[in-house]
């Protein structure tokens, strides 16, 4: 089987480091994130004209999915051919190719994200994007911009994803509202950081007002299991920068955040 080997060109940091939360597709959370380049390709020339784009297509490597490749040692023998999406409750089987599954033979996922800033700190390029639904750490394959008059096809057919899907309702619970209040008034005294390391610090861990908001709209996509979204009463606890963000289902139709906790490695 032919291959080809493609360079990394920067790693994603983000406040999302585990898959399970992540949105399952680009720009339905405004979820913040930089892109850090790595040399050579950090240098600031070869992002000249770059800002005067709103958006970019991202190429990158799924990283996480190293024990379920879709196509283990490079072996058509073991190729899966086909996949359940949690569009579709997570029971009905499709082709791969018809799917945006994570377990490809390539392992390349693709996304449209907006670009927020092109940074030069230290001579060194670092893009401020939003919208991923990439994790913490995910390898940058390739960087391109975004053309609306040959990228956008309004007429074209969505198969069995007509629509973005429904966010549904989620409510704080005061004891978790009074938990984050005081994480971020610890997250206060952090002594402040200087140049590339500041931005990692926010993006990865500092715990922000502003952070509050996207933690719910987040949950609000239901990242659990399409199996197990009719139950009441199961906790599920989401990794996000710093803090690990628990929640359950009281009523159907809507999600409680009942705990924020620190996470002390």
């Amino acid at each position: 089987m032919a291959e080809h080997t493609a360079p990394i060109i920067g790693y994603l940091r983000s406040p999302l480091s585990q898959k399970f939360g992540a949105p399952r597709q680009p720009n339905l959370v405004a979820l913040q994130g930089v892109i850090e380049m790595v040399a050579p390709f950090d240098v600031p020339e070869a992002f000249e004209g770059l800002c005067d784009f709103s958006h970019l297509w991202l190429t990158w490597q799924f990283h996480h999915n190293d024990k379920k490749n879709n196509l283990k040692n490079h072996d058509d023998k073991t190729f899966r051919a086909q996949v359940r999406p949690p569009r579709l409750g997570g029971n009905q089987k499709i082709g791969v190719f018809a799917s945006r599954s994570m377990y490809r033979p390539s392992k390349l996922g693709l996304s449209v994200v907006k670009l927020e800033k092109v940074l030069i700190i230290d001579n060194r390029v670092m893009l401020q994007i939003s919208g991923a639904d990439l994790i913490d750490g995910t390898p940058i394959i390739d960087i391109k911009p975004y053309i609306p008059y040959s990228d956008a096809l309004p007429d074209a057919s969505f198969g069995f994803a007509p629509s973005a899907p429904k966010p549904i309702d989620v409510v704080i619970l005061p004891t978790a509202q009074a938990q984050f209040e005081a994480l971020i008034e610890s997250e206060k005294k952090a002594k402040p950081k200087s140049g590339q390391e500041q931005l990692r610090f926010n993006i990865q861990q500092n715990l922000l007002n502003e952070d509050l908001p996207i933690i719910k709209a987040l949950i609000a996509q239901d990242p659990r299991p399409a199996y197990r979204q009719k139950e009441v009463g199961t906790r599920f606890t989401m990794r996000y920068k710093s803090v690990d963000v628990s929640f359950y289902q009281e009523n159907l139709g809507e999600l409680q955040i009942c705990d924020i906790r620190q996470v002390f490695d």
